[in-house]
Order: C-alpha cells, then sequence, then structure tokens
C-alpha cells in the first residue's frame, strides 16, 4: 500500500507528460483544466441533488439510502476529475458508469455493506418497516420492564 501511494502521483505525473508528448503542451493543460471544470460541476450539481433529495425525504418521511450512497459515488468521482491525471480520470469514468460501478463494489465486497443498510428495516422500495420488541436476556428477565420473570414472553 505503501508503495502504491508512492508511485500513484508519479504515474499521474507520467501520464500527463505522455500526454503532452503525444499531442502538444496545450492541450495536456487544456486537458487538465477542462477535468477540473467538469469535477467542480459535478460536485455541485451532485452537492445541490442531494440536498434536495434529503428535503424530500425529510417532508415525506422515505429515506432511500441507495440514491444516497450513489450522490457519494458521483462526488467522489467529481473528486477524481479534480486531481490531474489521466489515471485518476479514468477511474473518474468507471465510478460515473453504474453497471461499472457496481461491479467495482462487488469485486471490492462492498457491495455486502451496501444490502446490509437494506437489511436494518429499509426495503428495497424505500420503505421502513417498525415494529415493536422486547429484549430478554439470558435468564428470562425482561431487561425492559420491572424485571419478573418471563417463560415463552408470558409473564409469571
Amino acid at each position: 500500500m505503501r508503495l502504491l501511494i508512492f508511485v500513484y502521483p508519479w504515474l499521474e505525473l507520467l501520464s500527463l507528460i505522455q500526454l503532452g508528448v503525444e499531442t502538444s503542451a496545450f492541450t495536456a493543460i487544456a486537458w487538465v483544466m477542462a477535468m477540473m471544470l467538469l469535477g467542480g460541476a459535478l460536485i455541485r450539481r451532485v452537492g445541490a441533488a442531494g440536498i434536495q433529495r434529503l428535503r424530500q425525504a425529510q417532508q415525506t418521511g422515505i429515506l432511500q439510502q441507495h440514491l444516497l450512497v450513489d450522490d457519494m459515488a458521483m462526488a467522489f468521482a467529481g473528486m477524481l476529475l479534480i486531481v490531474p491525471g489521466l489515471l485518476s480520470d479514468f477511474f473518474a469514468v468507471v465510478v460515473l458508469i453504474g453497471p461499472l460501478r457496481r461491479m467495482l463494489a462487488r469485486l471490492l465486497g462492498l457491495d455486502k455493506t451496501l444490502s446490509n443498510t437494506h437489511a436494518a428495516g429499509a426495503r428495497e422500495d424505500g420503505a421502513t418497516l417498525e415494529g415493536h420488541y422486547e429484549v430478554v436476556d439470558d435468564n428470562g428477565f425482561d431487561s425492559t420492564t420491572d424485571g419478573s420473570k418471563r417463560t415463552n414472553g408470558h409473564s409469571q
């Protein structure tokens, strides 16, 4: 990991130098500036859309977590576009394309983390399931009420 952190900036610099050699220095500079502007615009648009989604969720009472995850992925892609270099731009495109983003999440094992958020009470359609429950310890005593002895959920 340390080697990757050390080598990555050099690879980015090498990619920009190679772009300048193959085309012109002006093309490399224009590419960097265009990607910075595109990344900033993407972050601004995703931020505004995310705030609008949170307002709608507050009004309706339904928060769709997968939409927030997509917004975070788009903001991350915008930050990658801001970083000068062709490698970060390539990774940004991978994150921007939905099927590639999901395939990358599966490869990195992140899809299990995302599916656990749905299992914690949120259904696929965004509705939240609620209910009542009691916590009973191993000895059969109810730890939320008066502590009387319970057997099979009934007081004795």
